[in-house]
């Protein structure tokens, strides 16, 4: 993995030569520019760890460049320590408020500077985690179950957690998949790198380039998700919802190991490991003309099956135990027994939505339940009409709305709409309970209600 990557930013040579020989003594890469026009160039090229700008130079100040950085965002990812041989207290001021880290003097001090740069790439770090945190449930990272089919996945996962590979993991949708890439994100060499992940259908298809490879225009760079997870991990989930297009671009990008933004022209080195995802057959899509070969062998260099939940049933009781704990801590609730009539039950069920619905249904039983015990008529009332043995029927109401005719992407959006439609006027339009009630977490939930044309204020209405 490559070393941190600070960007020294001053007039003086002298000064430049100096830094970069001890940052590079220390192990650090050190990208120079000698004014605010070379400074942006190098941005442009590079993602810096950190950026050390001096205050006074010819042109553009470094005050002045700071504030620049500051509204096109450019500070949450590299964060900006500033150097001053004459600063006053006022310049010191002004450059934290505008979101300057820390402010150091000339003649610099080495201990000093190389703990301000370290203390600033720890501040970046955490902010970094703590984002990723809001976004995810905090669910259970370790795959857990004694079955054979659990025990060997584990020590597959064990062996390529020490190795820096790409890896395509298939399995059905919700049998864990990004859960097990934290996982060996959490346990391999870069787990002190960032893990982004993208799931390409939930991003609409106009925003979508951008969101990915990133983007640049006169308000500034915004950067793509491969380029956030540079020094970690990507989890790409559902590879297979990019289109041709996409796909042949993700290839060129992951070849090269390098990327250009759209609307830019200079290449940022990229320097990651990739985690794919899908749930379908990609070697049929292949055939079928729907996914680019060479993708699919540059992603599979270690291919991970993950089994279904009803073909390890004996796994069900740890399972109900492990959740009905973390949601009696997480969300302050109190804890209920699954007795053994109950766990027979629920290991008979086929579990088509695979641990992601025995999750939400453990969540909703201590939710609505109050007794020590979970009784066996509450679980057949939690599974409702969709009883297990159910088949699905193509003409039933649950599809009748749904136009078969149509591409994947649009069909899914139509059950979508008409799915989260149906839950939101079940919780009385709160957007609060929705979220709980579909496992999604409340800004993205927002962004695919506004994504699918959908009204929270009307639609809760709406009969």
């Amino acid at each position: 993995m490559a070393s941190a990557t600070v960007l020294v930013v001053d007039d003086e040579p002298d000064i430049r030569t100096t830094v970069r020989e001890i940052l590079e003594d220390e192990g650090y890469a050190v990208i120079l520019a000698a004014d605010a026009n070379e400074a942006r160039e190098a941005r442009l090229r590079e993602r810096p760890d950190v950026v050390l700008l001096d205050i006074w130079m010819p042109g553009m100040d470094g005050i002045s460049l700071l504030r620049e950085w500051a509204e096109g965002g450019a500070l949450a990812s590299s964060p900006v320590i500033m150097m001053s041989g004459h600063g006053t207290v006022e310049t010191a001021v002004e450059a934290t408020r505008l979101g300057a880290y820390d402010f150091v003097e000339k003649p610099i001090s080495l201990a000093k500077l190389l703990l301000t740069i370290e203390r600033a790439r720890e501040a970046s770090r955490l902010r970094r985690e703590n984002e990723g945190l809001r976004q995810h449930l905090a669910l259970p990272l370790e795959p857990v179950g004694a079955s054979k089919t659990m025990a060997a996945l584990r020590g597959q996962l064990e062996k390529l957690a020490q190795h820096d590979t790409s890896i395509l993991i298939h399995g059905e949708p919700g049998t864990g998949k990004e859960s097990l890439a934290r996982w060996l994100h959490d346990r391999g060499p870069r787990r002190g790198g960032p893990f982004v992940a993208v799931a390409p259908g939930s991003i609409p298809r106009e925003h979508l380039v951008a969101a990915l490879f990133g983007a640049e225009n006169a308000d500034g760079i915004q950067h793509g998700l491969l380029e956030q997870a540079n020094g970690g991990t990507l989890f790409l989930d559902e590879v297979a919802e990019l289109d041709d297009e996409l796909q042949q671009r993700l290839f060129s990008v992951l070849q090269r190991r390098a990327l250009v933004r759209s609307g830019g022209r200079a290449q940022v080195a990229l320097d990651l490991r990739l985690i794919a995802a899908s749930a379908q057959n990609l070697e049929a899509q292949i055939k079928a003309g729907r996914f680019r070969e060479e993708l699919y062998y540059l992603l599979n260099v270690v291919p991970l099956s993950v089994p279904p939940l009803r073909e390890r049933s004996e796994d069900v009781p740890e399972l109900l135990r492990l959740y009905a704990d973390f949601f009696a801590n997480r969300d302050k609730l109190a804890y209920r027994h699954f007795p053994v009539a109950v766990q027979n039950r629920l290991r008979n069920y086929p579990w088509p939505g695979n641990v992601r619905e025995l999750r939400n249904l453990v969540q909703r039983l201590l939710v609505m339940g109050s007794a020590a015990e979970v009784d066996p008529g509450e679980v057949e009332a939690a599974f409702g009409s969709a009883a297990p043995e159910q088949c699905i029927d193509t003409s039933s109401s649950i599809t009748s709305g749904i136009d078969f005719d149509l591409p994947l992407r649009e069909a899914r959006e139509q059950f979508e709409r008409a799915y989260l439609l149906r839950q939101l006027q079940q919780v009385g339009g709160s957007v609060g309970k929705l979220a709980k009630a579909v496992g999604m977490e409340r800004t993205h939930l927002y962004r695919k209600l506004r994504d699918l044309g959908v009204d929270v204020k009307t639609a809760s209405r709406d009969e």
